[in-house]
């Protein structure tokens, strides 16, 4: 049931991306040839509106094949004002940054659902203190829970955190306990502790941590587009700052992940709740979003490298060098491809 799941998750993230290059290109009159849901073999194909709607037998992708475009023949030259070829530079950079934009408005969607759903979270109650922490000081003990903090009202974990970061000096407290209402005021410090790539930071914090005990937050309409740009947005700035530590070499390679980690994640989100399936179905949404707008040449960011230099250079970049970029491109990814599945089969072996 998980590997269905998984499949049904991942085709639907594919189809969402390319729909959104599909709607680009006919919005400028390009024709789309083929819509595919997979590589390889059909398995299933409809011809609709003079396009081929298909599915094909390995499911790990998809791609819409749109005329006069192809990467093995860059300066291929098709007649008619509906050729992706014949287009002006600026277009073809909507066509192509149309599919990661339809993973980020998937993302914001779920997210949307999630809110008025009920998104779960840690409660802000207090699981340990510190020994001579700022809290313990000032009389805070295990099973509090906060209700406020200066004036800011406390729904979450996370909001304390957020709350204690963004103000200065000494703050007032206001906590449940045993049914009564209590005031503390507690003075932070400056602590070392880890972010979550592992860097060593110094942090603004009180000593407390979490109990394991969670709380639902449902959200109005309104409320509920705030939590879904907010979080939309989170997620992408983790993603991009995840690569980028990757790339400095601060994230280990062995930390990347393949098909099998993707799998197994769905599968565990789908086992938990329909909430936590459509949170990491957010999540992989942006991922796709933010890896396809990476300036690799097989990607939809390394095809709009081709079309700014177009627009700077007033000049295509040779046939030549966009086929080695092209298939270099192609190499890295298979590359980062073959190191996931083997990390993923390592952590399996343990």
């Amino acid at each position: 049931m998980g590997t269905i799941t998984f499949l049904l998750v991942l085709s639907f993230l594919v189809f969402f991306h390319e729909l959104g290059h599909f709607l680009a290109a006919r919005y400028f009159g390009v024709k789309v040839e083929v819509f595919s849901i997979g590589f390889g073999k059909q398995i299933f194909s409809k011809m609709y509106r003079g396009t081929k709607w298909q599915i094909a037998l390995i499911p790990l992708g998809g791609y819409v094949k749109m005329k006069g475009q192809d990467d093995t023949k860059p300066g291929l030259y098709e007649e008619g004002t509906d050729s992706y070829n014949n287009k002006k530079p600026w277009q073809r950079i909507v066509i192509l940054f149309a599919g990661p934009f339809a993973n980020f408005v998937l993302a914001a969607i779920l997210y949307f659902i999630i809110a008025l759903a009920g998104a779960n979270t840690l409660s802000p109650t207090v699981g340990k203190v510190q020994e001579n922490s700022p809290a313990l000081k000032a009389g805070i003990k295990s099973g509090d829970e906060i209700i406020r903090i200066n004036n800011t009202e406390i729904k979450t974990w996370e909001d304390i955190g957020k709350t204690i970061i963004s103000t200065e000096g000494a703050l007032q407290f206001y906590l449940k306990r045993d049914g009564e209402l209590i005031s503390k005021i507690i003075r932070p410090h400056i602590s070392d502790t880890q972010n979550m790539f592992k860097e060593n930071i110094k942090k603004r914090m009180i000593g407390i941590s979490p109990a394991p005990k969670l709380v639902t937050i449902y959200h109005n309409p309104i409320e509920a587009l705030s939590y879904a740009w907010d979080k939309t947005i989170e997620s992408s700035k983790m993603i991009f700052l995840g690569v980028q530590k990757l790339i400095q070499g601060i994230i280990p390679s062995s930390e990347i992940g393949g098909v099998i980690t993707i799998g197994k994640v769905i599968s565990d989100a789908s086992e938990s709740s329909i909430i936590a399936l459509l949170a990491i179905t957010a999540l992989i949404s942006v991922n796709l979003g933010v890896l396809n707008l990476l300036p690799i040449p097989a990607l939809d960011g390394g095809h709009i490298m081709f079309n700014l230099y177009e627009i700077i250079a007033r000049k295509k970049p040779s046939d030549k060098v966009f086929v080695y970029l092209t298939i270099t491109g192609w190499v890295i990814l298979a590359s980062l491809m073959l190191l996931g599945i083997y990390n993923d089969l390592n952590r399996l072996l343990g």
